[in-house]
């Protein structure tokens, strides 16, 4: 952990070494702890000079950090992953027939860079996050995934399908970006005993 004068306040960068990055690179995820991510290995001087020169990057990031807006229901992780696979099971058993496929297996995960994927197997895979935004985004991301057991990709056929079963997609694509980073900084109380 680094403290790093940016612009005049000092904010908290988390130095992480990473044994897949083949660069220094920092990150910056609104409501959350920035990050450098560097190589296995690098020197405490290659990392002050890193830090020197994305200190204006950082600084102009935290200047443009929107301020939180969502009221977020207070569940621990356990709650959160009981509630986002009743919910997602609950939306793939009710679009998945509409759409015309079959997905094999749910998991609920706590990811931060994705909201759901889809493999190739059919293996569908969530964030629990999405059990702290409105339904109707936890049911966008469903079907967007459904979409993706049809095509792989983003390509113009797959909008043309998610556009056809959810007209409302854009709506919630965008709410996602709004707000999603308030989902993503949401530190939840620690379970209690007996919590399932």
């Amino acid at each position: 952990m680094r403290l790093v004068d940016v612009g005049g306040r000092l904010i908290e960068v988390q130095v992480r070494e990473s044994a897949r990055a083949r660069v220094v690179r920092a990150v910056f995820r609104y409501g959350d702890q920035a990050e450098l991510v560097v190589p296995v290995g690098t020197s405490g001087r290659t990392v002050d000079r890193a830090l020197r020169e994305y200190a204006p990057w950082l600084a102009r990031q935290a200047e443009r950090a929107p301020e939180p807006v969502l009221t977020l229901p207070p569940l621990t992780e356990t709650q959160g992953r009981c509630r986002a696979r009743a919910l997602v099971t609950e939306t793939a058993e009710e679009e998945a027939p509409r759409i015309g496929v079959v997905y094999r297996r749910i998991s609920i995960r706590d990811t931060s860079s994705r909201w759901g994927s889809c493999s190739s197997s059919g293996s569908l895979s969530f964030s629990w996050r999405l059990a702290l935004a409105p339904r109707r985004i936890l049911d966008y991301v469903v079907v967007h995934e459904l979409c993706h057991l049809v095509h792989h990709d983003h390509s113009r056929r797959f909008w043309s399908l998610l556009a056809g079963v959810r007209s409302t997609y854009r709506e919630e694509r965008r709410w996602l970006s709004d707000h999603g980073w308030e989902l993503l900084a949401y530190r939840p109380p620690h379970d209690a005993l007996g919590d399932v």
